[in-house]
């Protein structure tokens, strides 16, 4: 699969991208580019995901959600709003379901 990537919004990845801000967010997330997502998901398009530890839901942009979408194993680990931290998929489930975010 073509890996061409671009941070959420459209801009070029950084070398900066992974620092923190306040909130704990990264400055900027890597997604695959819109013409990669443009040729279709492999699994179902979600917004919003379930942190098991705490059971706070996140909801993400749709580039970062659409990433997901077409290719499951993009990520190795996702943020938690309610924690303010990063952490392994496999403490995520899709809202609604048990499916493991990124499965």
């Amino acid at each position: 699969m073509n890996t061409k990537t671009e941070l959420a919004g459209g801009g070029p990845v950084t070398a900066d991208h992974r620092e923190l801000k306040e909130n704990g967010q990264q400055k900027g997330y890597v997604v695959l580019s819109a013409d990669e997502r443009a040729k279709g998901f492999v699994r179902p398009y979600r917004e919003k995901y379930v942190h098991n530890p705490c059971g706070s839901v996140t909801r993400m942009g749709s580039s970062i959600a659409e990433t997901y979408a077409r290719d499951p194993y993009f990520y190795s680990g996702t943020f938690c709003v309610g924690c303010g931290k990063h952490f392994p998929l496999d403490q995520f489930v899709w809202d609604g379901t048990t499916e493991v975010v990124g499965s």
